[in-house]
């Protein structure tokens, strides 16, 4: 038997094994589909902000100059429209509160409402403990406790700078954090720097 049908018996052996024993490429392709599917929900899946006092909204309701413009969500967490009056705004998304005033006007004012809202300025946050210049600041953004740090002009000596306590606006109850360049601050938000421990 000469070397080249010792090879070419070698290699259609190894292919029938091959393919009885399943080795082939499907399995491989199959696992990263699965993986984009699973992974697709938690994409689509977004932090929605909800309107709370202190928050600025601009309501542009199209077609009617009169009916559109700057407001503030009040203590009460109303928004007062001149002609309409109080909607209430605390707890719903910019999308569910046009909504809720589309409503308003469909009930004796438009016929077919169509309204837009945006925030234009959110509701301040608040910093307390040991920082330099505790008290409330303007919200942007983005941003994280340590630009809040920064903007109360830096911890004190005492800080305790690897640990956080927040308390998020629709909550009771403070949440200790580990504190790194990544922790988060929402609108609202009462942040306290805690002193360390020697």
């Amino acid at each position: 038997m000469s070397l080249k049908t010792v090879v070419s018996a070698v290699l259609k052996s190894g292919l029938a094994l091959a393919v009885c024993c399943g080795l082939h490429a499907a399995p491989a392709v199959a696992a990263p589909q699965n993986a984009a599917q699973t992974s697709a929900p938690d994409q689509a899946e977004g932090y929605q902000y909800k309107l709370g006092t202190g928050d600025k909204v601009q309501i542009t309701t199209f077609g009617e100059p009169s009916l559109s413009g700057a407001f503030d969500v009040s203590g009460s967490g109303m928004v007062a429209i001149p002609l309409v009056g109080e909607v209430r705004a605390r707890g719903l998304t910019t999308v569910e509160f046009g909504h809720a005033v589309e409503d308003v006007l469909r009930d004796g004012f438009l016929k077919d409402p169509k309204v837009s809202v945006e925030v234009m300025n959110y509701r301040p946050f608040y910093i307390l403990g040991e920082v330099t210049k505790p008290g409330e600041y303007p919200y942007s953004n983005g941003l994280t406790v340590l630009n809040a740090v920064a903007t109360a002009n830096g911890f004190t000596y005492r800080a305790d700078t690897h640990h956080v306590l927040i308390k998020r606006a629709n909550e009771n109850a403070e949440h200790q954090v580990e504190l790194n360049t990544m922790t988060t601050v929402e609108p609202g938000d009462t942040i306290r720097i805690k002193e360390r421990y020697f």
